[in-house]
């Protein structure tokens, strides 16, 4: 028995996705009014979003699939400032030539994998919030919205409280990012009819601000949607591994390596991912959920598989599910793929770029460079960070050197 009216809220209930919202009865009755628009913001502060924005892309997938309108904010303007939320100290300031670079990035790749964009009334559509908050008139705007802000109940906010509570400096800067948030709120609203805005439960203050100030400034019903942020079983934030961001752009994270990503999660995590990063019929998740022991194994390859189609498409799944299994379930890494010997005394001395040219994974060092800063020159599955690097003295006698996802290479070293 469905719980709500709006097939958009039963699907997100039913997929995890609902920590709070403004008025769940309200909001469940709009959104049966006909097709209405939402929005997420994401700050321009790379040129790839990484796992971390997943759930907010997802939101935003699921309510294009149920007959709904999306709209990705870029953060032009409000990246300027950098959001304190949680932060233990002020962001490093990005100038106008970073940002838009960034955002031309995010434009090309990230989004257009989850959404459909284009001119039909439930295509998704981007917009730059720097497109007004740059023509603001600071006289002006205190007078006409400073006045709805009380610092009292700012201050009661969790992401501010905690940044107080540790004794860390808060500048007048980073305390104005609530007030610009809750603007762009109003202002979309009044340019698209966006009538609710989504995001991490740690946005759910930024937000609802935004809701407070259309209501108090011009009497406009908007609404607030937060989803639990994910953690792993060990408390910390999905999206980062040792190597760093999770990245959804295949120039900064190749195929295989997300793959990989979603393969390794631990045991407890395969049923919330499943529901949340995959659109998979909910029975097939349930499933695949109850599978137990060795078995799981099977539902992290099809989280994995799912998860990169999503991300890359059909064929780099397929492709990365494909290198999975011949390096590492059929023990591929041996005699059938090139390799080459060195002395022990060589090591200290000989270019890791050389042996990659020597061994046909790359045709210069030009080339091995570029891989390098694609992350997709590893030795031994972890990506190389100079392309100057060494062999070094050798822990193991076999070592696998790999060019992206496909094309690897053994080098044994012996004495």
């Amino acid at each position: 028995m469905t719980k709500y009216k709006s097939e958009f809220l039963n699907i997100l209930e039913a997929r995890g996705f609902i920590h709070q919202c403004s008025d769940f009865d309200a909001l469940d009755a709009k959104l049966n009014e006909g097709v209405q628009s939402a929005y997420i913001g994401f700050d321009p502060t790379a040129e790839s979003l990484h796992v971390g924005h997943l759930t907010g892309q997802m939101m935003l997938y699921w309510f294009q699939q149920c007959g709904h309108k999306p709209i990705t904010l870029m953060g032009g303007g409000t990246a300027k400032i950098g959001d304190p939320s949680f932060k233990d100290e002020q962001r490093v300031l990005l100038d106008d030539n970073a940002i838009q670079t960034n955002i031309d990035a995010l434009e090309r790749t990230c989004f257009k994998q989850f959404l459909t964009y284009g001119d039909a009334e439930t295509d998704a559509l981007m917009v730059n919030n720097a497109d007004w908050l740059d023509e603001l008139k600071y006289l002006e705007f205190l007078r006409d919205y400073g006045r709805h802000f009380t610092v009292n109940r700012m201050l009661s906010f969790d992401s501010v409280k905690t940044r107080l509570e540790r004794e860390s400096p808060l500048s007048l800067l980073e305390f104005n990012y609530m007030v610009m948030q809750g603007y762009d709120f109003v202002e979309l609203h009044k340019r698209h009819g966006t009538i609710l805005q989504m995001g991490g439960s740690d946005q759910w203050g930024n937000i609802i601000n935004g809701v407070e100030l259309g209501r108090k400034a011009h009497r406009q019903e908007l609404y607030a949607l937060t989803a639990p942020l994910l953690t792993t079983p060990d408390g910390k934030k999905m999206g980062k591994t040792v190597g760093g961001a999770v990245w959804l752009n295949a120039d900064m994270l190749i195929p295989y390596d997300y793959w990989q990503y979603w393969r390794n999660v631990d045991d407890e995590m395969v049923e919330l991912l499943l529901k949340r990063f995959t659109t998979l019929p909910m029975d097939e998740v349930e499933k695949l959920a109850a599978l137990g022991g060795q078995e799981i194994n099977e539902a992290k390859k099809v989280l994995a598989h799912e998860a990169t189609k999503l991300c890359h498409g059909e064929e780099a799944a397929l492709d990365a599910a494909e290198t999975a299994q011949k390096v590492f379930e059929q023990g591929s890494v041996g005699d059938d793929l090139p390799s080459i010997d060195i002395k022990v005394s060589e090591a200290n001395d000989i270019l890791i770029a050389d042996l990659f040219i020597d061994l046909g994974l790359c045709n210069s060092k030009g080339e091995f460079g570029r891989l390098v800063k694609q992350n997709g020159a590893k030795l031994n599955d972890k990506p190389l960070r100079r392309a100057d690097a060494v062999l070094g003295m050798p822990h193991e006698d076999t070592h696998k050197l790999s060019a992206g996802k496909k094309k690897h290479a053994i080098v044994r070293v012996k004495t």
